[in-house]
């Protein structure tokens, strides 16, 4: 199948190139310990901005090794707008199949609306689900940008896990933000009302 007017050929060249790419200079990376974010719930996870929750979520794919910690920083809507991922990082090592991924959805998601990413990552789950067909006709492909190079990917179910680990660690850590948010809102609205 043609994406882009691209040859199998040319999506498989591209998709080497990202992962080449990812590979010498992965995006968002770092060390959550060194660089004071902290790798556990027991640290007091760092934030950048005052108005911004911090989560992160630990993924682990025992087929394949990959381990992985995302960690988010999302705004709280205080500003009168929608929840926002204002920092996106991570910190990990496995394949470089889910090492790419990691930095091709940080490029993707960093900034965006949290209803952005979860739309992303929605349309990213069923390319991975394509079995290498590419995304349907209703999802607009253009919205994935490099990560519709993964398509190749999908079409072998033991590496499908590796390019998802990123990405639902990215969805586990935003929920567990947004709960805190939500926890927040509560406690002052009851706070308010007594």
């Amino acid at each position: 199948m043609a994406l882009y007017g691209m040859t199998d050929e040319d999506l498989e060249q591209m998709y080497q190139e990202v992962i080449l790419d990812a590979a010498r200079d992965p995006h968002g990376k770092l060390d959550l310990e060194t660089d004071g974010i902290g790798s556990d719930d027991s640290v007091t996870l760092a934030q950048s901005h005052e108005y911004c929750i911090p989560a992160q979520s630990h993924q682990f794919n025992p087929t394949c090794g990959d381990e992985v910690t995302v960690h988010v920083e999302v705004s709280d809507g205080s500003d009168g707008g929608p929840a926002r991922i204002e920092r996106l990082v991570w910190d990990g090592q496995g394949c470089s199949i889910s090492q790419a991924s990691l930095s091709v959805m940080v490029d993707l998601i960093g900034h965006s609306s949290v209803a952005e990413a979860m739309q992303m990552a929605e349309d990213f789950h069923k390319l991975m689900d394509s079995r290498g067909k590419g995304l349907p006709e209703d999802v607009d492909d253009e919205r994935l940008g490099d990560a519709v190079v993964f398509q190749g990917v999908s079409r072998y179910p033991m590496r499908i896990k590796c390019a998802l680990l990123g990405w639902e660690g990215m969805k586990a850590a935003v929920a567990q933000a947004l709960s805190k948010v939500e926890g927040t809102t509560s406690a002052a609205v009851q706070t308010k009302e007594r």
